[in-house]
């Protein structure tokens, strides 16, 4: 299931289609999830558990750690899990720290 800003529900289609543009898909399935189901490409695995602190660490530190530009608080983010609850928590932990 993923989660966008204003959507709080997207199809595979629309993801892909998000993906043509500048989105950071992040999945905030746990690693050993990833390991067993696989990654999604072109996703950044973030586990839910560490997302509040990874989008306040410094530009830096995140690119070196996730491998990825750290998002700014108005970049399109969309989050990824398996059924959709951990995603739309994900969304709640990114809002609530000025994420639009």
């Amino acid at each position: 299931r993923l989660c966008a800003g204003g959507a709080h529900s997207l199809s595979y289609q629309e993801l892909k289609d998000l993906k043509k543009s500048n989105v950071l898909h992040i999945d905030v399935r746990e690693r050993w999830e990833i390991d067993r189901y696989g990654k999604i490409p072109a996703s950044v695995n973030i586990p839910l558990g560490e997302l509040v602190e990874a989008l306040q660490m410094d530009p830096t530190k995140f690119k070196e750690q996730y491998n990825e530009k750290m998002p700014s608080k108005s970049d399109p983010v969309v989050f990824s899990c398996l059924s959709g609850k951990r995603s739309k928590q994900a969304l709640g932990f990114a809002t609530s720290l000025g994420f639009s």
